[in-house]
């Protein structure tokens, strides 16, 4: 296991994942529903992968976007355009073309590399994405196709045809652009976040071995996928960091998929967010412990509530540490410790990372008061994409502001106490009510909506749409599975409105501005 170090000034993160597992050739790396990889073979594939994406004509920190499924060939590809400085894109695989067709225009895209079951997707955001024909992206396609689509060549040719890469552009700044994430706005346009070389290391130093303690023993369950700035440390940076290997699920993980791989693989170290945990312990054939050989788990992305949290731990012997990240600081930096869990708070900052909260004005507040949260470490990201205004309204010098609101016990416990602004996270991913709201009035039935978050029995965030119909309209149950429909086919899956309910008229100011907190005060 390495140690927290001081980083050289050129550093190269796929470089280091090579270097630092040399002598593991013929350990797996990863195991994928069709596949296995050996650190050996990852090391050659992730070299090919890197000459090849030079050989079509990319330069250093052009961008590359992964639209794909969490497969072996996922890693190869985040990896390989490290290594060849070239700036990886992963994006939600969940997420319609339209999405996909801004993003491309957004990230000004010269490749896309996508899993075969995605390509219909893909080729019409390329179609949307309204490139001229000189720019229109190279379409590079993963996995197992009926027929290429026209222009578009095969991952493994890819690496096939390749040399084996010695250095390509490895020799890279530790703080230079190395790949992007998108962060959901609270206008719905996505942030293209962006990472350098150095922050990947500084997650896993910080977090991935001190606190969820990953070794080269483990075997490492991600159902947060690749594409997430969770699910990446969790599925790459913190195990290969470590020299485990790492199960990947290309199917959505419910609960029914999660635990045939706990079973059949066994792993040690599994990673999850609350609503898999509440669906998991509801489920019908949830694995006994004996099954399973769990040791740790990590929760993220909205707060666990205490009753989950227990009624796991006292079913599989293992405690979730539940915890806070984001994609602007990569991964968690405030958790609960191994021997230092309390199921219901958020737990303490990681070492290596400040956090204060702070009033409207700026000023610190006092223990017992809810504050903005603030975060200092060394993962935070260098700014977001064309985006100076929002930039400068979240990274502050040293600081990033979070947008999450907590309140600091005596103890040095965090407790989650909200968002700062009307962003919702819904099963671990942020949903923005303009964007649920923007969907909703294309509806031709549709006059006016309003939607917010309400907290379910379980302590979960549950999307709630107000509606007011237009005229001739009836608002019955048949409308209200018709509308949830609608916005399925116009928006990813998660943003969906789980209750909606019909009303003469919402309220508003005077200037016109819908006023959410009425709405929220009806729930109670």
């Amino acid at each position: 296991m390495e140690q927290a170090r001081a980083l050289p000034e050129r550093f190269n993160f796929a470089r280091h994942i090579l270097d630092t597992n040399r002598g593991r050739a013929a350990k797996l790396a990863y195991i994928d529903d069709a596949s296995q990889m050996t650190y050996g073979e990852m090391d050659e594939r992730v070299r090919r992968c890197a000459a090849g994406l030079l050989a079509l004509g990319l330069r250093p920190e052009e961008r590359v976007m992964l639209v794909m499924l969490d497969t072996v060939d996922m890693p190869v590809a985040f990896l390989g355009a490290l290594f060849a400085g070239v700036v990886p894109v992963p994006v939600n695989t969940l997420l319609p073309a339209s999405d996909f067709a801004y993003m491309l225009a957004h990230s000004d895209a010269r490749a896309v590399i996508a899993s075969a079951a995605l390509c219909p997707a893909v080729t019409q955001a390329i179609t949307e994405s309204g490139r001229a024909p000189q720019l229109v992206p190279q379409l590079i396609v993963s996995g197992q196709a009926q027929s290429l689509p026209p222009g578009a060549r095969g991952f493994a040719s890819l690496l096939d045809n390749a040399p084996l890469a010695i250095d390509a552009n490895a020799n890279t700044h530790g703080d230079q652009f190395a790949f992007w994430l998108y962060s959901s706005g609270s206008t719905g346009r996505p942030k293209g976040t962006v990472h350098s070389h150095a922050n990947l290391y500084w997650t896993s130093a910080l977090y991935g071995q001190p606190v969820l303690g990953v070794r080269e023993d483990d075997l490492v369950f991600s159902a947060a996928k690749l594409f997430f700035a969770y699910g990446l440390g969790n599925a790459l940076t913190f195990p290969l960091c470590a020299g485990a290997t790492v199960v990947l699920m290309a199917e959505r993980p419910t609960p029914a998929a999660v635990f045939e791989r706990l079973v059949k693989h066994r792993p040690t170290v599994f990673c999850g967010v609350p609503t898999l945990f509440v669906a998991m312990l509801a489920a019908d054939k949830l694995p006994t412990r004996e099954q399973t050989a769990l040791r740790i788990c990590a929760s993220a992305g909205e707060a666990l509530p205490r009753e989950v949290g227990e009624k796991f731990s006292a079913h599989f012997g293992a405690d979730i540490l539940d915890g806070l990240g984001s994609t602007e600081m990569l991964h968690i930096f405030l958790s609960n410790h191994a021997g230092d869990v309390r199921y219901g708070a958020t737990g303490k900052p990681v070492a290596g990372y400040e956090l204060e909260l702070r009033n409207e004005d700026g000023s610190p507040v006092l223990t017992g008061e809810v504050g903005d949260l603030y975060i200092k470490g060394p993962s935070a990201a260098l700014l977001y994409w064309n985006n100076r205004d929002k930039s400068r309204t979240t990274f502050l010098g040293e600081w990033v502001k979070s947008g999450d609101k907590y309140v600091l016990d005596g103890e040095g416990y965090y407790t989650y106490a909200g968002r700062s602004d009307d962003m919702l996270k819904v099963s671990g991913q942020y949903v923005s009510p303009i964007e649920v709201e923007a969907a909703l009035i294309a509806h031709p039935g549709v006059l006016e909506s309003a939607v917010i978050g309400r907290l379910d029995e379980t302590g979960l965030t549950k999307t709630v749409a107000y509606v007011v119909l237009r005229a001739g309209q009836q608002g019955d149950e048949a409308m209200r599975e018709n509308l949830k429909g609608f916005v399925k086919t116009r928006l990813a899956p998660h943003k969906y409105p789980r209750e909606i309910h019909f009303v003469d008229e919402l309220p508003k100011t005077a200037t016109g501005k819908i006023q959410r907190f009425k709405l929220r005060a009806l729930e109670g």
